[in-house]
């Protein structure tokens, strides 16, 4: 007499385990191109270096009688373009080449949720953006004598404005990865825009230099809200009156990153691309 034996389908690991091994898959890739990962981390170290060396203790920002170096006017700018350069320009062209090398087209025929996918490329976003302001902000102050906040509140508002910029710039890096036909043209398409964005935002010079019709035109973007968000964190209180509207806007730097957060996914979900453009 032959007994049957029953087998019960083994279960798969529920989408946040997964998505935790696709990070790991995706810190191993992103530790493997050491140029990129070199360059991507160094850019904002090198922009500080470059604009603090030239112009020095003898070019500084006065505001209201108060007095910084340019390193420290300049230092938010890094900040909040180091958050940019993290989410919205690394997403949008690693998923964009991905999705020209057929690779989002083989992840999608697995069993491998949607959701882990994308908690993947968030995390390395989030891993990589720490690593970079921790980076920047120590140079900043042991090389360049930066005075870094010595009040909660400060980094409390560093704290909120550095979540909600990392999440906003993730989702819109997600969304604008579908724009780029193909993978070639990716970095010309992402990167143009965030290069344009950076000298019309006050990244790299002081906001009372730029016309009123750009920083306008800026505000509708996430990167003038970090920048200003971040102005508020590094800069003395007396810096508040050289803004637009002479205030730091905490309220309208948190309403327009949580709108951009929305408007990314919303956008992302509606018009993510899993197969190139030519391919259905």
């Amino acid at each position: 007499m032959t007994g049957t034996t029953s087998t019960t389908p083994r279960k798969l690991p529920g989408t946040l385990r997964l998505g935790l091994v696709r990070a790991g898959v995706e810190l191993l890739q992103f530790v493997r191109e050491r140029d990129s990962m070199i360059f991507g981390f160094a850019y904002p170290i090198v922009m500080l270096a470059i604009f603090a060396t030239v112009f020095g203790d003898d070019d500084p920002i006065v505001a209201n009688g108060v007095t910084v170096s340019f390193a420290q006017y300049f230092l938010p700018g890094m900040v909040a373009t180091g958050v940019m350069l993290s989410t919205y320009q690394t997403l949008a062209i690693s998923i964009a080449v991905e999705r020209d090398d057929g690779s989002l087209k083989r992840l999608r025929a697995t069993p491998l949720p949607a959701t882990s996918y994308f908690l993947g490329k968030i995390f390395l976003s989030l891993v990589t953006v720490l690593v970079q302001t921790a980076l920047l902000l120590a140079v900043a102050a042991l090389v360049f004598d930066v005075p870094l906040p010595d009040d909660a509140g400060r980094w409390a508002t560093f704290a909120w404005v550095f979540v909600l910029g990392t999440a906003a710039g993730a989702v819109c890096g997600v969304a604008y990865s579908s724009v780029p036909r193909s993978g070639r043209s990716a970095s010309a398409v992402v990167v143009a825009p965030l290069l344009v964005l950076q000298f019309t935002s006050g990244v790299f010079f002081s906001v009372s230099q730029i016309p009123g019709w750009m920083l306008d035109l800026s505000a509708l973007f996430p990167l003038k809200w970090i920048a200003q968000g971040m102005r508020s964190v590094f800069l003395p209180d007396a810096f508040a009156a050289a803004e637009p509207v002479g205030a730091w806007q905490p309220g309208a730097t948190a309403a327009v990153l949580a709108a951009w957060l929305v408007v990314g996914l919303v956008v992302g979900t509606r018009t993510f691309r899993w197969r190139r453009h030519d391919d259905g």
